[in-house]
């Protein structure tokens, strides 16, 4: 990764945060593709090709506690009005450092480029690899500002028995880099329990805003 967002993004993961400043920081998007907001405890960073000087002023006029305006409905309708973009939801953003060893799992690569989750994951990230389980997926691929994230899948008359937990850990051992992102909609209890279980700790809140 490189670029501001990547160190951000780098620093975040080895537990080095901006200050709790209450401030906002304005980046250059890493690409085409990948525009957004991320918020950390009393700081944020938004990364768009935007005039800085315009998102502060929306900023400023956003109602509501300062701390939280980045994630201000206000806030981000603004931006995806004045980009054309548009949202699917606000996640929680989860890091875990990469894990020696193979999965405990009988994993197969799936090679089709069109089956239809490996199409799906590359409309977000490059670099896609598929792995089918007894009752599941697991997904890696590079996402924001190149670094590694990892999905999963469990199908329904597979859950309850711990299959997600297992999937998310063996995405830390099949991960090419130092760690693995992932994101979980906090209304996503199941989820969010799952991949804490599985050793990925919370980092701050995630908008994405997808081109098209």
């Amino acid at each position: 990764m490189d670029g501001a967002l990547a160190r951000i993004l780098a620093e975040a993961a080895d537990g080095r945060f901006p200050p709790p400043d209450g401030g906002t920081t304005v980046v250059r998007q890493p690409g085409v593709r990948d525009a957004g907001v991320l918020a950390f405890t009393a700081h944020s960073v938004v990364f768009l090709d935007e005039d800085p000087g315009w998102v502060r002023s929306v900023l400023e006029g956003t109602p509501g506690d300062p701390l939280a305006a980045t994630m201000n409905p206000h806030f981000l309708g603004a931006l995806l009005a004045r980009t054309g973009r548009h949202m699917n939801t606000v996640d929680l953003l989860t890091v875990a450092a990469a894990l020696p060893g193979e999965p405990d799992l009988a994993l197969r690569e799936i090679e089709d480029r069109e089956h239809p989750r490996v199409a799906r994951a590359e409309k977000y990230r490059d670099d896609v690899r598929v792995w089918s389980a007894d009752g599941g997926v697991v997904i890696l691929g590079r996402g924001v500002a190149g670094r590694w994230e990892t999905a999963i899948e469990v199908d329904e008359e597979a859950r309850g028995r711990g299959l997600g937990e297992r999937l998310a850990r063996a995405a830390r051992q099949l991960v090419p880099g130092p760690v693995v992102w992932a994101q979980q909609s906090p209304g996503n209890a199941r989820s969010v329990r799952t991949f804490q279980a599985a050793g990925y700790r919370p980092v701050g809140a995630e908008a994405l805003l997808v081109a098209g």
